[in-house]
């Protein structure tokens, strides 16, 4: 089985780098709506979720040689009001704009991406295990 690994490190009690084996970045933070700087770890959850399932849905429209003029998918998620503040729902709405795509073939491109081909969507029904440990300063 093939693993991904990436390291989370605080810079500030609100903020946080991702970064993956390859020394890709991601910004993350928890501040409220008028001090937000970079995306929060749910909303990096529907963007993955997102960017997962349209990568698929692109290249399977691209293949069957559709015209993709412009494309996006609009994420939305309805958390539960208690904590924690976990996704109860999300929906997601494709849009393509193609000149000779027809609306059944793309709802079954989009089916097979979300349902058969994203990880991301796979793995929101996934079995999470832990470990933690304390270190103590040199």
């Amino acid at each position: 089985m093939a693993k991904k690994n990436v390291k989370v490190t605080m810079k500030a009690d609100y903020e946080y780098e991702a970064v993956n084996a390859q020394g890709n970045t991601v910004q993350i933070d928890m501040y409220d709506l008028d001090k937000k700087e970079a995306q929060s770890p749910m909303d990096l959850l529907l963007s993955a979720l997102g960017g997962c399932a349209s990568v698929d849905a692109v290249l399977m429209m691209k293949k069957k040689r559709k015209t993709v003029t412009d494309y996006f998918v609009e994420v939305e998620g309805t958390r539960n009001d208690g904590v924690p503040e976990y996704f109860t729902d999300i929906s997601m709405r494709f849009v393509l704009i193609s000149p000779d795509a027809k609306d059944e073939e793309f709802q079954k491109v989009v089916a097979l991406a979300v349902d058969k081909y994203c990880s991301v969507a796979s793995s929101l029904k996934s079995k999470i295990t832990y470990t933690s440990e304390v270190q103590r300063p040199a």
